[in-house]
């Protein structure tokens, strides 16, 4: 028992549709102290605020925690960054988890808009931001899976190529692209772009290595590639549908990334238009079938522009709508000291 109510199955209380908080915890200057606390109790979407003054070290200030209904917390966020906390100070956002509250439940009320599909876009640029860099564990996972994709490929299994689509790591940086272009954030654009364009010609370069070695092992032939494969020859023939299907995963891996579901499953739908297209690339490359290679070379090119163009029209409607729902945070008043008045002068 939990105060005067039970927590169990059917208790109507708890009986609540999935409304999720995030936990702030701002670390802010002691100037700047009341101007953070007014504008956080100003705002309907806050609740669990506590203030502790002189807590924070390093930084130095006051430390102030609260919970905020997640479909308000973008307003919450505009308001402590025109304050400047992160310059002098630190935001922390965190997942609240499960809160059993009934202020949670009424700040989540108040608030316009449903929280598991509110876009915090503070959050989404870090999740995403994190995935953009080139590093060497991006194209180990991406030759990997290049690799593996190549081997489906030749055998014409299709369970190969879902093993590949699950190890391909390019779903992130995609969504850092897509994230980047509507959010005017050039610098992750730009590293989305590397890890893109340096990535795949990596994968495909260790996966023709890979291709001929396993040649020269007896392990595969040219007459593999050549044979009738009618579980995966639709990887080098582009058409209509190859748009289609790259159009839809860039929706649902946008629509994965700003809803905080889980993103993997959606990451192996992305992958079913890239990694298999860049494996048979590379395989028809090794055996000198242009055809193929050409073929491959264009639907990854398709797959990947669909999937870019969704996501960037995907975030663009969500942001427009959810400034529909909820305006923009009004600029914060932030108290000024006035200038000392000089004896027989008049400050204007």
């Amino acid at each position: 028992m939990i105060g005067r109510c039970v927590i169990a199955v059917g208790c109507p209380r708890h009986d609540r549709e999935g409304d999720t908080v995030l936990h702030l915890r701002v670390i802010t200057p002691q100037r700047q102290a009341a101007a953070v606390i007014e504008a956080l109790q100003a705002d309907v979407a806050v609740t669990h605020l506590v203030v502790l003054p002189g807590a924070a070290r390093e930084p130095a200030g006051d430390l102030v925690l609260c919970d905020v209904a997640r479909e308000g917390a973008n307003a919450v966020l505009e308001r402590l960054r025109e304050l400047g906390v992160e310059h002098e100070g630190a935001i922390t956002i965190e997942e609240a988890g499960v809160t059993l509250s009934d202020s949670a439940d009424r700040a989540a009320a108040r608030t316009p808009g449903k929280g598991v599909d509110a876009v915090v876009w503070e959050e989404i640029e870090h999740r995403t931001g994190q995935e953009t860099r080139l590093s060497m564990t991006y194209l180990v996972l991406l030759a990997v899976a290049t690799v593996i994709a190549a081997v489906g490929v030749l055998l014409d299994q299709p369970i190969l190529i879902v093993g590949a689509m699950v190890v391909g790591p390019e779903f992130g940086p995609l969504a850092g692209l897509c994230v980047g272009l509507v959010q005017g954030r050039w610098t992750m654009v730009r590293r989305s772009s590397v890890a893109l364009a340096v990535g795949f010609p990596v994968a495909v370069a260790l996966t023709v290595l890979a291709t001929w070695a396993m040649t020269a092992a007896g392990l595969v032939d040219r007459s593999m590639l050549l044979a009738e494969r009618p579980l995966t020859d639709f990887i080098w023939r582009p058409d209509a549908l190859s748009w289609v299907v790259g159009f839809l995963a860039g929706i649902a891996g946008m629509v994965s990334i700003t809803s905080a579901r889980s993103g993997a499953l959606i990451g192996v739908l992305i992958s079913v238009t890239t990694v298999p297209a860049a494996a048979n690339a590379a395989v028809a490359a090794a055996y000198r079938v242009p055809d193929e290679a050409w073929g491959s070379a264009l639907q990854l090119l398709v797959n990947l522009a669909a999937i870019i163009v969704a996501g960037v029209l995907t975030l663009t409607v969500q942001r427009l709508w959810w400034r529909g729902v909820r305006p923009p945070a009004r600029p914060v008043a932030v108290a000024r000291p006035r200038r000392p008045v000089r004896q027989g002068v008049r400050t204007p």
